[in-house]
């Protein structure tokens, strides 16, 4: 959200999801550079702040949680997760340092029991599993009947997906973005889930929190989480023009900050002015310049206050 400019009272505050503050301080570049991801307070990317708002929406379906798993855990996410408040909470990696985990295990092979699991986080780490439709069939597996799994993966739209696990990490590289990628998925991820068992749904920022918030909290509008449930349905993007009753509600708050911001600017304006036309006076009448002395008193005393 854009500040006040112009004068000694410039703010540019927005807000983070992930920390809950308000940051006046600009957001710094991402990882690859792209300006304004991450935030000054707590490091936070625009996938961590998404999955908090994400997280919010779904509280209905989120009370009472037994289980609450983590895939490749990280320290800005794990805080959000924490805040349900399960009963447990399980982060699992491989290959990682083992303090910040509960158990080293692969995605392949899940050391948990059939229909266990209310929540399951799984962000970029499909793209590195070579055999994925079994990742994605242990997740369906693992998945309690209420169970949601929230699933994040590099996505070109328009193309299928382009996968490759025996090509040497150089060829990786340009093909799939980093060394350690395996694919880069297309419209048919949707698919693929479906065949492991797990039916799913689109959700873009826009479609959930409306233009104007992707901008206040420091979203990225082509971002796709896709929530995923027991079943096999083909997932159903939630397109931004769906539009959804969260997203109107940030459309009315912002447009209302915005309004009041506009009121602010206004007034501080009409106070610089009031102040230097005083300041003006009082030089006048310190100098003894020629004048109605009862006029300049009378309008010293109007702004006498500020």
């Amino acid at each position: 959200m854009r500040g006040v400019t112009g004068s000694r009272h410039d703010v540019h505050k927005t807000y983070c999801a992930a920390c809950g503050a308000m940051v006046s301080r600009a957001f710094r570049p991402g990882p690859d550079g792209r300006p304004g991801a991450t935030c000054p307070r707590c490091g936070s990317l625009e996938r961590h702040r998404f999955l908090s708002l994400l997280l919010g929406a779904l509280a209905p379906d989120l009370r009472d949680l037994d289980t609450v798993v983590e895939i490749a855990p990280s320290r800005q996410s794990t805080p959000l997760l924490d805040r349900l408040d399960a009963r447990r909470r399980v982060r699992l990696d491989l290959g990682c340092d083992k303090r910040a985990v509960d158990a080293l295990a692969s995605l392949t092979a899940l050391p948990l029991r059939d229909a266990s699991v209310d929540l399951l986080v799984c962000y970029h780490v499909l793209e590195h599993v070579p055999d994925d439709c079994t990742a994605m069939r242990e997740i369906a597996r693992v998945l309690s009947p209420r169970g949601i799994a929230l699933l994040e993966v590099p996505l070109r739209s328009g193309t299928v997906t382009e996968e490759d696990p025996s090509a040497p990490p150089e060829d990786r590289v340009r093909r799939f973005g980093q060394a350690d990628h395996v694919r880069w998925y297309g419209d048919d991820f949707d698919s693929r889930l479906a065949a492991a068992g797990l039916s799913s749904v689109r959700v873009t920022p826009p479609a959930l929190v409306g233009e104007a918030a992707v901008s206040w909290f420091h979203l990225m509008a082509h971002e796709v989480v896709w929530v995923a449930r027991p079943g096999n349905t083909c997932g159903t993007p939630v397109l931004p023009e769906s539009g959804s009753g969260l997203a109107a509600a940030f459309d009315a708050v912002l447009a209302d900050l915005a309004r009041t911001e506009g009121r602010l600017a206004r007034a501080r304006t009409r106070a610089e002015r009031l102040a230097a036309e005083r300041d003006a006076l009082r030089a006048r009448l310190a100098a003894g310049q020629p004048g109605s002395e009862h006029r300049m008193l009378t309008r010293l005393r109007r702004v006498a206050h500020l």
